[in-house]
């Protein structure tokens, strides 16, 4: 599932690939990804429009042009992929957008969950995205807190849940909690100031170490890299992982290095 790390790969790839390039074309070979358009008023919105500089908020990639400004929402499946003009295109790219060096970006979605936006100008870009929280990667310790101290659920899952904070998934959260020794099942308000604090410093530590590697990287020393281990055990003290699921989500802590209590 792309998170934050992922679209900001994708962020670096559309603007190494498009940056500064005319769309030349653009072919929609699946309508069912676009949203609140069509394929011929996409056509029209970005043939000849030229990329600018693209911005990531949150899970959303947004690719600016001269004009309107495409939004993509990757879902669980989603990709954005580079392509020369010979690259065969797969079963699953839903939308080409043919560029004036005659390299195509191809929006590849399996699942189709999410998909493709269009903002004719500023106002609608802030009306698509009202909803979200603060960003995760730029979230400062204060806004962090201001944006947990009405939460009376579960850590996890308010976490995950994108009008609170922007950016997180399931990876990511099981990964900063596991470093901060905090388990995913606790009450967001039973937080202690000094949990806060480590929470919103291994959240920072954890970003900027993924970042580099578009992805969340299945590092041994990380969590990640034994959650889908057949008998998966800590990384940092060796206790076999538990698994369980919040707001159905499938979550792995450690019972040791996160506590075992209520």
């Amino acid at each position: 599932m792309p998170e934050l790390p992922d679209v900001e790969g994708f962020r670096r790839l559309l603007d190494s690939c498009a940056r500064g390039r005319v769309v030349r074309r653009v072919d929609v070979r699946d309508i069912g990804v676009l949203h609140g358009i069509g394929a011929r008023g996409l056509r029209d919105a970005l043939k000849g429009r030229r990329f600018a500089e693209p911005e990531r908020r949150g899970k959303w990639l947004l690719a600016r042009t001269d004009g309107p400004t495409l939004l993509l929402h990757f879902g669980m499946t989603g990709l954005l992929l580079c392509a020369d003009p010979d690259d065969p295109v797969e079963a699953h790219d839903r939308v080409l957008f043919t560029l004036d060096d005659d390299h195509r970006l191809h929006y590849r979605d399996q699942r189709k969950l999410r998909g493709l936006w269009l903002a004719h100008d500023e106002s609608e870009v802030d009306r698509l995205l009202a909803s979200q929280g603060p960003d995760a990667l730029t979230v400062t310790r204060d806004d962090l807190a201001a944006a947990l101290a009405t939460r009376r659920g579960r850590l996890k899952t308010t976490l995950t849940d994108q009008s609170v904070l922007a950016g997180l998934g399931n990876l990511l959260a099981d990964e900063i909690l596991w470093r901060a020794r905090l388990r995913p099942d606790r009450r967001v308000r039973d937080l202690t100031p000094a949990e806060l604090r480590c929470l919103h410093t291994q959240m920072r530590r954890t970003l900027r170490s993924a970042l580099p590697t578009g992805r969340v990287p299945p590092r041994a020393s990380w969590l990640t890299g034994h959650r889908d281990d057949p008998d998966p055990a800590c990384p940092r003290c060796g206790t076999p992982l538990r698994r369980t699921r919040l707001g159905g989500r499938g979550t792995v802590w450690c019972p040791r290095c996160q506590g075992d209590g209520d």
